[in-house]
């Protein structure tokens, strides 16, 4: 399929990305215009600016010239902005983040981030990087080029996430390798295959050195790990995680000299308790990231902005959260030139109404005007970009019996329990002879029990895994989803095999998306045309069939408290206790084996 957008007029001229090495002219300009020989272009008067260097706040003006900040003091500028009674604190830098989460492009992306004053993100593309390979990273990269807002990428360090599952690619240290040399890659992505650094297994090894020889940071994922998987990542020169729940965790990783990214994300919110290890003490080894946000949830909630406010509620001085926000993120990834209101640093910053509450008034980017009173003022136009993007449904015609879990001659169902908003779950044993159920497994609202499938969608292998859940609360239907982390084979779960059969169909009819099916009719549905993963159409049209998902789903699961469509897709992702559901089966995470759904 063949994807065009169009340009569109807009204010001013086009926006650049930012070398991160300065022009030899604009450096000698600076530097004048720093020692008053000429005149700053923007200057912003009496201002209170957040000192992040040493947590404190102070007044005064800061001068601004060819995008970068150039002085601290009394300067005179060709355009001058009254400053008086405001705060000037440094853009938000998002530590960690999944694009596709948002359901949309990155040129769609950027227009809400920005609104909650996020003018860099640190992305890992090993979403769409699990379905289309490489073609899925250069595709990202590509849509987010020339855009008011600094996309960084992370290497996907694990496509597939384990060798337990089957995804659209594999991508091994030479297929990364060139990629480095781009300079908006930062280093290596989250490692989620945990016993393949331990093993030192030669293909984890070469990527892991390959970043090592690169001088870039390697980012961790130590869901559930013990101090021995902690000294093992410290050791193999992993520098950062965004998997801590408790903080314990968090002082256990600085200890070893990591960052921990506190996360507060749409179905993973770890925020107000790690925020209780968080001290002035530690603070600068402590970063905030967003990890998978909907567009809904970004839009309603905010990002970074709210972390902020959360870490203020939660007893932290807001230069501490506003630092934690910018420099740590900054130095932990080495953007040398931002996360600071200071001579030498690019000018993203944010002017604020109120510290305390972290009201936003107005972002600029590279010293341009990007957001004033939450509408977005941009001056970057649309590039047109072709998608080419093969099939990515392709899964065997479903049958009632492809969803068939045989209990004869078992005692013991083995059974996945959703935590409410935690990406963990629990490993329940449910003895058969209660269910009073014969040859097969039957699924009982009553007893919230469901079936759930993974269906190998990349390259119609015929693999469905098949389990049972608890704690999805659906009374009718069936929900399915090609976003299913990290491998994105099409999930379903339903409480009947002729809905769950439909919503499959319906999936491969759109060519992805999410679905919700009651009585054998389609409730509502949202189209994901690219790689099942994310749409080209625009946030507003998203968020318009997101209305229409949740109103679905109040139909034929009234009393859930949580989004069941991000739930429902962490439960295939195979690196996260207790158990989890791939292509292959049930899978035990703790012990790193398949598990049979009854023995």
């Amino acid at each position: 399929m063949i994807f065009t957008m169009k340009k569109s007029p807009r204010r001013l001229s086009t926006y650049k990305e930012v070398d991160l090495l300065m022009k030899k002219d604009v450096f000698i300009k600076n530097i004048q215009a720093a020692s008053k020989q000429i005149i700053s272009d923007l200057v912003i008067k009496n201002i209170t600016i957040v000192d992040v260097f040493q947590n404190s706040t102070f007044i005064s003006d800061v001068a601004i010239c060819n995008g970068y900040i150039v002085g601290i003091g009394e300067y005179k500028g060709k355009t001058e902005i009254d400053g008086t009674g405001k705060y000037i604190c440094p853009g938000l830098i998002d530590g960690h983040a999944h694009i596709e989460s948002s359901l949309l492009t990155p040129k769609e992306y950027y227009k809400a981030a920005l609104l909650h004053g996020i003018t860099s993100m640190i992305v890992d593309p090993h979403e769409i990087a699990n379905v289309l390979g490489i073609k899925g990273i250069n595709l990202m990269m590509d849509l987010s080029k020339n855009l008011p807002l600094d996309f960084y990428f992370m290497l996907p360090s694990c496509v597939p996430s384990t060798p337990f599952e089957n995804s659209g690619a594999i991508l091994n240290n030479l297929d990364l390798k060139p990629l480095y040399d781009n300079k908006r890659v930062l280093g290596l992505a989250e490692v989620m295959d945990s016993p393949s650094v331990i093993n030192c297994s030669e293909h984890m090894i070469c990527k892991l050195y390959d970043a090592v020889e690169n001088n870039s940071i390697i980012d961790g994922h130590g869901a559930g790990f013990d101090i021995d998987k902690i000294n093992s990542y410290a050791a193999a020169s992993i520098k950062t995680d965004h998997e801590c729940h408790t903080y314990e965790e968090l002082i256990e990783r600085v200890r070893r000299g990591m960052y921990v990214l506190i996360r507060e994300g749409t179905v993973a919110k770890n925020l107000n308790e790690l925020v209780k290890g968080a001290s002035i003490h530690n603070s600068r080894r402590l970063c905030l990231c967003t990890d998978d946000k909907h567009i809904d949830d970004l839009l309603k909630n905010g990002s970074i902005d709210n972390s902020i406010k959360m870490c203020i509620r939660d007893g932290l001085r807001p230069e501490t959260a506003i630092q934690m926000a910018t420099l740590n993120t900054a130095e932990c990834y080495g953007l040398k030139t931002k996360g600071a209101i200071a001579p030498g640093y690019i000018a993203d910053f944010i002017i604020l109404d109120s510290l305390v509450t972290f009201k936003i008034s107005s972002v600029y980017k590279n010293g341009k005007l990007v957001v004033q009173d939450n509408k977005l003022i941009t001056n970057s136009s649309v590039e047109v970009t072709e998608i080419n993007i093969e099939p990515t449904i392709n899964i065997p015609k479903l049958t009632k019996e492809s969803f068939n879990i045989s209990l004869e001659n078992k005692t013991q169902l083995n059974v996945i329990e959703i935590i409410p908003n935690n990406l963990e779950t629990n490993h329940l044993k449910i003895n058969i002879s209660a269910l009073n159920l014969d040859k097969s497994f039957i699924p009982s609202i009553d007893e919230d029990l469901l079936k759930i499938a993974v269906i190998e969608r990349h390259h119609n292998l015929g693999n469905i895994g098949l389990g049972v859940v608890k704690g999805l609360k659906l009374k009718s239907g069936a929900i399915a989803t090609t976003v299913a982390h990290d491998s994105h084979n099409l999930i379903v779960c339903g409480t009947n095999d002729t809905d769950m059969i439909l919503a499959c169909n319906e999936i491969k009819r759109l060519g992805g998306g999410i679905v919700v099916v009651k009585n054998g009719l389609v409730l509502a549905s949202l189209s994901l045309e690219i790689a099942g993963l994310i749409t080209n159409r625009s946030a507003d049209e998203v968020i318009n069939d997101l209305v229409k998902l949740h109103a679905a789903i109040d139909k034929i699961a009234p009393s859930i408290n949580f989004n069941p469509f991000l739930t429902l897709s962490f439960l295939s992702l195979p690196v996260i206790p207790d158990i989890k559901i791939t292509d292959k089966g049930l899978f035990n995470v703790k012990t790193f084996e398949f598990i049979n759904i009854a023995e």
